[in-house]
């Protein structure tokens, strides 16, 4: 008898998509409240309906440049031990060695996170898709490099892994209203872009 039953098929799809990630917005995973067990964002049939963060906090916008950020959701599974899990991945690049930005990236690099990342892919009503990541167990900064690059047109800056470890894969954020996250059914939940 099987576990579970497959629902439905797939045809093919538009192959016209874009790849990419314009923005990445970081939330202190403790700031999301209670219930613990999904850390103040409610998701279900892989989309996240409500989140709840505490009063004064927020998520921290980050633009990304064109063509280097990505993230990726990597299906880890054991026959032997007849278990599966997900391991979430998020690479950003910021351009310049900046004071500012180390002391962010000190930041980050103490600090357990939740990831949302806003893709260059659009809904059919021409809103940008938005994916969460690390939603119930968190993400975390667990490697990265300061380049400054050695020919004139070499990278100057730093690139940042986030990666880990969930029992489901990522969710993708409810469709927004006019701008993302300003749906009714999530508290608390401003942006701060600078």
């Amino acid at each position: 008898m099987a576990c579970t039953n497959i629902t439905k098929g797939r045809g093919l799809d538009c192959n016209r998509i874009s790849g990419g990630v314009k923005f990445i917005y970081f939330g202190v995973y403790d700031q999301f409240t209670a219930p613990i067990e999904t850390v103040g964002i409610v998701a279900a049939s892989g989309e996240i309906t409500d989140i709840e963060m505490g009063a004064g906090t927020g998520l921290y916008r980050y633009s990304m440049p064109l063509g280097v950020a990505s993230v990726t959701d990597t299906i880890v599974g054991s026959r032997e031990n007849g278990t599966i899990y997900y391991t979430p991945t998020a690479q950003v690049l910021f351009n310049r060695l900046t004071k500012e930005d180390q002391n962010q990236i000190k930041l980050l690099g103490a600090t357990k996170l939740v990831i949302f990342a806003q893709l260059n892919q659009q809904l059919s009503n021409g809103h940008d898709l938005i994916i969460g990541l690390g939603i119930t167990n968190g993400m975390e900064l667990n490697a990265g490099t300061m380049d400054t690059g050695a020919a004139w047109g070499d990278k100057n800056g730093y690139t940042l892994t986030f990666d880990g470890m969930e029992a489901d894969p990522f969710s993708m954020v409810a469709d927004y209203t006019d701008n993302p996250f300003d749906n009714a059914a999530f508290t608390n939940v401003s942006i701060t872009s600078s």
